[in-house]
């Protein structure tokens, strides 16, 4: 913050704080080692456990400090207080903002070094505003669109000069919103009330944020001060939180690696654990199993606490006997005489051998009906029939595997929760790694219906089909579940749509974007015309394309699709698809054809040279259809008004405009003016070889009579009735 000062308090302000905290340090320091062999533990009486260190090799990235002698230093200037490995938080000396006159205040509160992992605690802090007829607000910086804020208070002049508690006399105090916390910056407003009688001329505004609990404690002895016109303002402490990332590759490597382990950030001690933050999948903390006390984040951290020292936490009323994590107590009577104590035993050991076996005959009774569960679902889900299929199509056999549940349990950890990857409108998604060391993405269904059973079907159906470098290969499937699981190849980076409207750091260079655009056409006219069955996609949008490392393309999520038979050009049925991409032609007749697809991805390409949303809010904060805006602007001569400025920068103007053009002759409301998937593919591929010219008129014109590619599909011969079509019938006969 701007003009750093803070209060001028008794030293004594921090006593009660210190000696609670200095306690606990004395507690984790004779637990255990709490930072990494030869670097220092304590610079000016604040203990430094790892992840944070002072000195080279002494700390994780993201949480270095330093120590000028007597005081712990956050970046250049900034003193550390504490550190609380359970809390995962520091505890600053924060500055103020500062002024002497009425006419406004802005300035801006920022954490050093906000590139770490460091952020401001929404939970541990207030922010307090001490003037006179002012509103002070703070503003999230990395608000988009309009302005929002994460706290706002307001104070009124006093009526008389004496005031006891902050509560908007003089003084104002608020928490900060949790929707907007949790940042590593805010900016700061004060504006002065115009009009109203100014009892408090002569005090200076002042704004901070604090610790919510300080300021509760000191409250009082800061009025007094401020009555008696002495509110000096040096530096108040503030709480900041910080914790570790788990998700992504090297966390799953680290979960099943068998090797030594590295001073990298991450639960290092055997007797630890991590855990989720707020329900925050991808941000983690550690902690010391119950009966340890120390660093969970290095090795050895966690040492085990002796109970039998500490009794009045630990109370025994015979012989302590200290234990791994955890004590006995034994009792001081007498030991029964030895007849008994023989019979008591023997009895004991019959009944144990008793439960001992009572116990093994329930557990193979238990598993014989898991057994035959497993086999009852897996003939409801038309397992055998899946089977056939595959054993006469050799093609489909050397694709798609039938899955047991045991190795699909062993590859996601029992579907542990830390392997989540999303989920969306037909299941939720686990990273597995499979025993050949694939690692796959493993779908199942969150709700137990049988629309959502049936449409699993049809995605094995369909994949098992089709084989193109840009559509999502199907590695299995396993039928011994209530509702089938899918088995795909992972695709680490993404979706496009997170690409495009997402926080992604690096936007998308036009000619990515236009090679995913010609990628993806390839997919969809392969399962239109190539593919061993005809497909409608059904739901093309651009959260179901997925990206490589390499940015290729893959287009996913068949749940909704259907195949047809060679001799129809499209099919009645219910209406299905995604606001903003569905097309109007089949939304009111209820009529799929390909031409359906078609218009979607018409919006995909719309997407790409505006990159904005299918569905946003305009100047006039009415819901505005990113189809109908651009083909309105595109007949009006002004693709310039929503072309994403990076495409005309990057020296792409001349082929977005030829892009511009196709998309507005896939988004027509009559399919038949539509051109194919393969007049779209065609057309792409000359603006990607630079040699665009009036194809879309042209295709456009033809498209209703064109058989350049409709032709194709009867190159293919006659397909006789086969168990292809057997299976994807029995997925729609009801149970």
């Amino acid at each position: 913050m701007t003009n750093p000062i803070s209060f001028r308090f008794r030293r004594g302000a921090f006593s009660a704080f210190g000696a609670v905290f200095t306690f606990q340090l004395l507690a984790t320091a004779l637990a255990g080692p709490i930072a990494l062999p030869g670097c220092p533990e304590s610079c000016g009486g604040v203990r430094v456990p790892y992840p944070f260190g002072i000195g080279h090799g002494c700390f994780h990235e993201g949480f270095n400090l330093t120590c000028d002698g007597t005081q712990l230093l956050l970046g250049d200037f900034v003193e550390v207080l504490d550190i609380s490995l359970p809390d995962g938080t520091v505890r600053i000396q924060s500055g103020v903002l500062q002024s002497s006159d009425s006419h406004g205040l802005n300035g801006s509160w920022s954490v050093p070094a906000a590139t770490g992992p460091l952020k401001l605690s929404s939970a541990r802090n207030s922010f307090v505003a001490f003037g006179c007829n002012m509103v002070a607000q703070l503003i999230p910086h990395s608000t988009l669109g309009p302005l929002t804020y994460a706290s706002v208070c307001a104070t009124v002049c006093p009526e008389t000069r004496t005031i006891s508690s902050c509560s908007g006399v003089g003084c104002c105090r608020t928490s900060i919103s949790p929707d907007e916390g949790d940042l590593p910056s805010y900016g700061i407003q004060v504006k002065h009330q115009v009009g109203q009688t100014d009892y408090l001329s002569g005090i200076p505004t002042v704004v901070f944020i604090v610790d919510q609990d300080w300021f509760s404690r000191n409250e009082g002895e800061i009025m007094s001060n401020f009555n008696q016109f002495r509110l000096v303002v040096p530096s108040v402490p503030a709480v900041l939180e910080w914790s570790l990332d788990l998700i992504g590759d090297e966390a799953l490597f680290r979960l099943f690696s068998t090797g030594p382990k590295s001073s990298d950030f991450r639960c290092l001690s055997l007797n630890s654990f991590s855990y989720y933050i707020y329900e925050n999948y991808d941000k983690r903390r550690c902690n010391c199993y119950q009966g340890y006390e120390g660093n969970p984040y290095i090795s050895d951290g966690c040492q085990d606490i002796d109970e039998c020292q500490q009794p009045d936490l630990y109370p025994c009323h015979g012989t302590c006997i200290n234990l791994p994590g955890t004590y006995r107590c034994s009792s001081k009577k007498s030991s029964l005489p030895g007849l008994i104590t023989i019979i008591a035993m023997s009895a004991g050991f019959g009944l144990l051998f008793s439960l001992l076996g009572i116990a093994k005959i329930a557990n193979k009774l238990k598993r014989r009906r898991v057994r035959k569960l497993r086999q009852k679902f897996f003939k409801i889900n038309h397992g055998l029939l899946l089977q056939q299929l595959i054993s006469s199509n050799k093609d489909v056999a050397e694709r798609v595997k039938i899955f047991s549940l045991e190795e699909l349990e062993q590859a996601t950890n029992k579907f542990d929760q830390n392997r989540i990857l999303g989920g969306g409108g037909h299941g939720t998604v686990y990273k597995g790694i499979l025993a050949d060391q694939r690692i796959v993405a493993i779908k199942k269904s969150k709700i137990v219906v049988q629309r959502e059973i049936d449409q699993f079907i049809n995605e094995v159906v369909i994949l098992s089909q089709t084989n193109h470098r840009n559509v999502v290969k199907l590695f299995g499937c396993c039928l011994e579940t209530e509702v089938p699981l899918l088995v795909y190849e992972f695709i680490s980076n993404g979706t496009l749509s997170y690409h495009l409207h997402g926080q992604s750091e690096n936007p998308l260079p036009w000619k990515d974007r236009l090679r995913i655009a010609l990628e993806t056409a390839r997919a969809i006219a392969y399962l239109h015309c190539a593919a061993s069955i005809s497909v409608f996609h059904r739901d093309i949008k651009s959260a179901n394309i997925l990206l490589t490392d390499t940015l290729t393309a893959k287009v996913s999520d068949f749940g909704a699709s259907r195949s047809i038979s060679i001799d129809e050009t499209g099919i009645l049925t219910a209406i299905q698809g995604t606001h903003g991409y569905l097309d109007p032609e089949y939304y009111y007749t209820s009529r799929l054809t390909e031409k359906s697809d078609v218009y979607s991805f018409g919006v995909i390409l719309a997407e790409l040279l505006a990159r904005v949303t299918p569905v946003f809010s305009s100047h006039s904060s009415e819901v505005t259809s990113l189809a109908s805006r651009f083909v309105s602007l595109i007949r009006d001569s002004r693709l310039s008004d929503i072309l994403d400025q990076q495409i005309i920068e990057e020296g792409g103007a001349e082929d977005a405009k030829v892009v511009a053009r196709l998309a507005e002759t896939c988004l027509r409301l009559k399919g038949e003016e539509r051109p194919t998937m393969r007049q779209v593919e065609t057309t792409l591929e000359a603006v990607q070889g630079s040699k665009a010219n009036s194809r879309i008129t042209r295709a456009s014109q033809n498209a209703p009579n064109d058989q350049s590619y409709t032709g194709s599909k009867g190159g293919e011969g006659t397909r006789i009735y086969s168990l292809e079509k057997e299976f994807i019938q029995s997925s729609e006969i009801p149970r």
